[in-house]
């Protein structure tokens, strides 16, 4: 009887454990970083009338995407001129405003492109600590209790040229960060406990050896980029994937020492976070000629030929792929739809859905239970399955667009459009 007591608890235990972490989206692209939900029944179908539990306002001109914590939504957010940074946080169960701060004031703001907006990096979220920043105008840890500050960092120096971009990411007592500008590009890992600099590492790219396009190398498009770490394990290893402009760097995380890279003379300004999936890591060129890479992550120096396959073809520039049963299904900008065979970059199908002016794609997809989501700038969603075949399942509408990447909940979806936050959910969920 203790025997069966003992395994019973255990059971519990690591059933509670499990439906904790589906409670959870502490990151950008949710728990492993790669745009997939364990979500079982979200809504299939939605509007301004129809499945929506909850709708909020959120002031300000932001693109970060929500990261949830039990019973808390939070966000970044910023005055469209860049003046003021801070947070917002909401209770998950109402959208009730639970805490909205103000945590950097700058005097003399950076320009951003109209596009982009000054509080675009999605923060990371644990247990009693979120961790956001803005790029070089400020980095803070917050305890999630009350909001207040328990560490900041001003001294970064970065001219992001067009706007911030690049997420942080937690690892361990890590917390990694790319600084890829027209001025300096670096990656930075942080102690996370008190906000203290582990390691920096520059960027071994030498821009200055390349006029790509025939353009002058001082262009700062050519040498910013955008794009978000990513943790992974290869033979018993963790390695640290980042993305900057012309190149894919692969880090020890622990000492920041560069393993290998990759490079790319014609891409440029890296945006897409990269998938890894099958021994490989799935990455994009960026801007310019625009490929995904398949990269096998054993290399040492420069490793171009540990590229296993490449696609120029319908590779998006903002928004990010994502990696489901072997096979790799992306957007470009305009709203086409492509599915490659993961292991060789064979085409399977393509297909188009929704698009128009002003209706372009930023935001990664998601994938829940059998369906890949996709979200434009103009407020529309279109649901597919998730198959070889191109099978539009749902087309939905709010009334403003997403820049940001949906976080998921339980059975709910979180969607930040351009000017609110609603909570999407079947009732009686």
């Amino acid at each position: 009887m203790r025997i069966f007591l003992l395994a019973l608890g255990v059971s519990l235990f690591l059933l509670t454990a499990i439906a904790a972490a589906d409670e959870n989206w502490p990151q950008f692209r949710g728990p492993g970083g790669q745009g997939i939900s364990n979500a079982k029944s979200l809504p299939l179908t939605w509007s301004e009338t129809q499945n929506v539990k909850w709708k909020t306002p959120i002031h300000g001109k932001a693109w970060s995407s929500p990261v949830i914590w039990k019973n808390q939504i939070w966000m970044t957010t910023a005055t469209e001129d860049g003046h003021d940074l801070g947070v917002v946080c909401v209770d998950k169960g109402t959208g009730r405003i639970l805490i909205d701060k103000l945590l950097f004031h700058v005097d003399k703001p950076q320009f951003c492109i109209p596009f982009n907006s000054y509080a675009s990096p999605t923060p990371c979220i644990e247990e009693g600590r979120i961790y956001v920043t803005f790029g070089s105008p400020g980095t803070a840890c917050l305890d999630t209790a009350d909001g207040k500050m328990l560490w900041q960092r001003t001294d970064f120096v970065c001219n992001h040229f067009r706007g911030a971009g690049s997420s942080p990411l937690l690892w361990n007592n890590l917390l990694f960060m790319n600084f890829d500008g027209s001025d300096f590009q670096y990656a930075v890992a942080l102690d996370k406990s008190t906000g203290k600099t582990v390691w920096k590492t520059n960027r071994s790219f030498n821009f200055n050896d390349i006029q790509p396009n025939g353009r002058p190398v001082g262009n700062g498009d050519f040498r910013k980029a955008f794009s978000t770490p990513r943790i992974m394990e290869f033979q018993d290893r963790p390695l640290l994937i980042s993305v900057g402009s012309h190149a894919v760097y692969c880090y020890e995380p622990t000492t920041g020492k560069e393993i290998w890279r990759t490079e790319d003379r014609d891409g440029h300004s890296g945006s897409l976070t990269p998938v890894i999936g099958d021994g490989l890591v799935y990455a994009s060129t960026g801007h310019g000629a625009s490929e995904i890479w398949a990269i096998k992550p054993d290399g040492h120096g420069v490793a171009n030929d540990h590229v296993v396959w490449k696609d120029k073809k319908k590779v998006p520039t903002r928004s990010s792929p994502i990696l489901v049963d072997g096979r790799i299904y992306m957007t470009t900008d305009a709203g086409v739809v492509s599915c490659l065979d993961a292991k060789t970059g064979e085409d399977i199908f393509d297909g188009r859905i929704q698009s128009g002016h002003d209706a372009g794609y930023s935001a990664a997809p998601l994938y829940a239970a059998g369906r890949i989501y996709f979200f434009n700038e103009a407020g529309h969603a279109t649901v597919i399955e998730a198959g070889r075949e191109f099978k539009i399942l749902a087309e939905n509408q709010l009334g403003t667009g997403c820049l940001a990447v949906p976080a998921v909940s339980g059975d709910a979806l979180y969607l930040r459009s351009r000017t609110d936050l609603y909570c999407i959910e079947t009732p009686g969920k």
